[in-house]
């Protein structure tokens, strides 16, 4: 007779423990099927972009407005002395969340920490052995304005684009070699780098002959524009100077990233509008240096690195052999060296950002080492 309340309590038990099973089910698949929603939500401004007030422009005169700037920043640097080094003009990556604004002001704590801490030691530290590195501060459009094609977010991006400019002139009336120069793109700064590629430097008699390379780095480039036979094509090998090297790279396993890059891509117009990209993407393998569809294995690789957190400078550990690299279509496929320091442990916001890692440190030091001398040997240096 007194056993029989027994039943109910332990029905009541599994009861409770299924509904907080099916609970925390709910909230998993909410979190996969519309986490990516959510966050895009909270990041929007929700104010028209042609009534939203830009944060004040960088004066390009002044060292606050730069990242880097030897010119500016004390540095010896003495024009036509050094035929050694080459001047690097390297536009940064989407550093800036958004919220409330479209573009994000050049000091804005938190985005200049990752440019200064991630961007700058992994991906503008390459070319600062064999080159004297440029690197603005510019109004940048929003993460938000990255991950949607709507108008007021492609607005945001062409406003980027006129501190970029703005910036180039400063650069080109800073430096103090005066003969070849390399231009670097990051994510963001790879997509304005495409518009002043065929604007401002395709367009001047005395910029093209001087460039040396462009590099547009995880960023979907089309390659319409980098044909064989154009004043600049795509680069086919490390021995070859006034060319383009562009990949955007994804690890193995994850093409749906691949396919998310590919429906957000967009292009300059002849008019300088943005449109969606129509038509294939440039991918050259920079474990090569070249056009080509073909398995490169990691024997092939220099050196994958992590230097985020190291001092302006300092040259990262690198490992070598470990990184293969694959163009299929328009996007390089790679694998992953295991280990800690090539985990990506952060926000949501965090993960769409460029990696804080550089698979391709080494591979792009020698890259832009060999077309500098290349480009000094036709110059008969």
């Amino acid at each position: 007779m007194s056993e029989s309340p027994k039943p109910r309590i332990v029905n009541r038990r599994l009861l409770i423990a299924g509904a907080s099973l099916l609970g925390g089910m709910f909230v998993v698949m909410v979190g996969i099927l519309w986490g990516d929603d959510i966050m895009r939500h909270n990041l929007d401004p929700k104010v028209p972009f042609q009534t939203y007030r830009p944060p004040t422009a960088p004066d390009y005169s002044k060292a606050a407005a730069w990242y880097l700037n030897p010119a500016l920043n004390g540095f010896e640097v003495r024009r036509n002395r050094n035929p050694q080094k080459v001047d690097v003009f390297f536009i940064h990556a989407t550093s800036f969340n958004g919220g409330k604004d479209w573009v994000g002001p050049i000091d804005d704590p938190a985005a200049s920490t990752e440019v200064i801490r991630n961007q700058l030691p992994n991906y503008a530290g390459p070319f600062n052995a064999i080159g004297y590195v440029y690197a603005p501060r510019y109004r940048q459009a929003s993460l938000y304005s990255q991950l949607t094609q709507r108008e007021d977010a492609r607005e945001a991006r062409q406003f980027a684009y006129g501190d970029i400019a703005a910036a180039f002139e400063a650069f080109l009336a800073q430096r103090r070699n005066g003969n070849g120069f390399v231009i670097v793109g990051l994510e963001q700064g790879g997509f304005l780098g495409q518009r002043l590629l065929k604007e401002r430097i395709l367009t001047d008699e005395r910029l093209k002959p001087a460039l040396v390379a462009a590099y547009f780095l995880e960023a979907l480039t089309p390659s319409d524009d980098f044909q064989a036979g154009q004043a600049v094509p795509a680069c086919q090998q490390r021995a070859q100077y006034g060319c383009a090297v562009a990949y955007l790279s994804v690890d193995n396993g994850r093409p749906d990233r691949a396919l998310q890059a590919q429906r957000r891509a967009m292009d300059w117009s002849p008019t300088s509008i943005m449109e969606p990209l129509d038509g294939k993407a440039l991918c050259v393998n920079p474990l090569t240096g070249g056009v080509t569809d073909k398995e490169v294995e990691a024997r092939h690789s220099l050196g994958a690195a992590n230097a985020t957190g190291l001092e302006w400078g300092t040259t990262p550990a690198l490992i070598p052999r470990k990184v293969s690299a694959r163009c299929r279509g328009d996007i390089l496929y790679v694998s992953r060296p295991s280990g800690p320091s090539f985990d990506i442990d952060g926000s949501w916001a965090d993960n769409k950002k460029v990696r804080p890692y550089n698979l391709f440190y080494a591979d792009l030091q020698a890259d832009v080492q060999a077309r500098w001398f290349a480009w000094r040997g036709a110059q008969g240096d």
